[in-house]
């Protein structure tokens, strides 16, 4: 047997032929030591092709198809031309990096038996350490600047076009609101703490942070009251009576008097406070039109910060679909289950789904009950939003409606409607739009949409599949064999 082995450079493909591969295979130790040595390499290893990339673009189009397991065009050419074909006593195989590029190389060209294990890595090492002493094109210096200059391309195409980019603005929205959250009550208790010196009876009458701020920067010094401070006050509590409260507790008042400089930083730290909270009211409109664009079901189902946090703990809308039920139901409580599995304690029944409305309606026994169905109907809905290509909020209101037809059931009795018939219910209300066909034609009799899935082509995946395993089986027992 001859091996082989693939070699993806930032300057082009290279082919190399292990000589004494029976050697290497047994003696690791040996072969590890001698990699450092140029000689004993080249006596080992030999180069058999070189194919150097013909410009940036190609080695950036060839590189990003090697990451995701693909063959290019320039690749397949340089097997059929420089890969030797297996005689019936020796047979060759390819050594790759990578299994995905191994099981795309052997589709592609169905001669080729492609491996992947310790001794392909050993040689991969190998060669990686003097392959610009195997290539005499290339000049001290030419590897570095086409390794950066490949770095920067692959980079920048990476985070140019990455398909998370709508789900990162909605994770850093959400850290930057609770961030805010915080803050914001922060500041409005420090607010009071410092006004209070002034005026600590406004403390009593009023309750919210926000609007104490908001009074206390109308009112400023109590013993020099505007004109115009009752209309501003009532504009600001919308309460005449609170209004009232509020003036007629000043005469009374058995505040300190401060000076003017300290009134002028109390002011300024108030308008900060509402300043603040005037940007997390935009910063909540910003977040629920990225989930309408992103996540309309999801939304419609259990909010827009809610969805936002579920997307964000998962890293993505993609990885929220990928989850089962049972694992967006604790999603956010993984330190009190880890907690609980070591102690032998009770799991948690919910995470961040608490924070929705259902959870907090119902009864105290059936809230375990409602986070199930809750999270279940949330990764319907993440998955629909996932996966279709138009956006529509029929789905997310229709799982809404079977929560709380779900919990009109626990509390009388009356039994909801099936999941089958609401899923039915809202597919037939669909427009021809929301289902991503064109406006004015009819599917095909027999054709599928871009949403469908071929049975054939599923079919024929499974048998791939299957052939597959069968052949790693098959080398498995041969190695089995020959080390006995």
């Amino acid at each position: 047997m001859v091996l082989f082995v693939l070699f993806e450079s930032a300057s082009g493909y290279g082919l190399y032929e292990c000589k004494e591969f029976d050697q290497i295979a047994e003696q690791h130790a040996d072969f590890q030591q001698s990699l450092t040595d140029f000689g004993k390499f080249s006596t080992l290893i030999s180069q058999k092709a070189f194919m150097p990339f013909l410009s940036a673009a190609d080695a950036l189009g060839n590189i990003n198809c090697v990451s995701e397991g693909l063959v290019h065009d320039t690749l397949k050419t340089f097997l059929e031309n420089n890969y030797p074909k297996s005689k019936k006593k020796a047979k060759n195989e390819l050594g790759v990096s990578e299994e995905k590029l191994g099981g795309a190389i052997q589709d592609a060209c169905p001669g080729i038996n492609c491996v992947k294990n310790q001794t392909v890595l050993e040689v991969l090492r190998a060669i990686r350490l003097h392959f610009h002493k195997t290539i005499e094109v290339l000049k001290d210096g030419d590897l570095e600047k086409a390794q950066l200059g490949l770095g920067h391309s692959y980079s920048r195409c990476k985070v140019k076009f990455n398909v998370n980019r709508a789900d990162n603005m909605i994770t850093q929205s959400i850290a930057l609101l609770d961030q805010l959250n915080k803050d914001i009550n922060t500041f409005a208790m420090r607010v009071r703490e410092w006004y209070s010196y002034h005026y600590p009876e406004l403390a009593q009458i009023v309750k919210d942070n926000i609007l104490y701020a908001k009074v206390a920067y109308i009112i400023q010094s109590k013993d020099r009251l505007a004109d115009d401070v009752r209309d501003r006050l009532e504009e600001v509590t919308m309460d005449p009576i609170l209004t009232e409260k509020i003036l007629s507790a000043i005469k009374s008042s058995m505040g300190q008097d401060i000076s003017p400089v300290d009134l002028i930083n109390i002011c300024n730290f108030s308008e900060r406070v509402i300043s603040m909270d005037a940007y997390r009211t935009e910063v909540e409109e910003y977040l629920a039109e990225k989930m309408d664009n992103v996540a309309p079901n999801l939304k419609a189902l259990i909010g827009d910060t809610v969805g936002a946090r579920l997307i964000s703990h998962a890293g993505s809308l993609t990885n929220l679909a990928k989850y089962p039920a049972s694992t967006v139901q604790i999603l956010g409580a993984e330190k009190a289950l880890f907690r609980a599995l070591k102690t032998r304690g009770n799991t948690p029944k919910y995470g961040l789904i608490y924070r929705s409305t259902f959870i907090g309606r119902a009864s105290t026994g059936n809230k375990g009950r409602i986070s199930r169905y809750l999270a279940n109907k949330c990764s319907i809905a993440s998955r629909i939003d996932c996966f279709s290509e138009t956006g529509t909020t029929k789905f997310g209101t229709k799982l809404k409606e079977q929560v709380e037809d779900r919990l009109k059931f626990y509390e009388t009795g009356e039994a909801p409607q099936t999941n089958v018939d609401a899923m039915k219910e809202v597919l037939d209300s669909l427009t021809p739009e929301e289902r991503g066909l064109q406006s004015g034609k009819k599917r095909k009799r027999g054709g599928s949409s871009a949403m469908d899935v071929s049975m054939e082509d599923v079919s024929e995946k499974s048998e791939k599949r299957r052939k597959k395993e069968k052949k790693e089986k098959k080398e498995k027992k041969e190695k089995k064999e020959k080390k006995e």
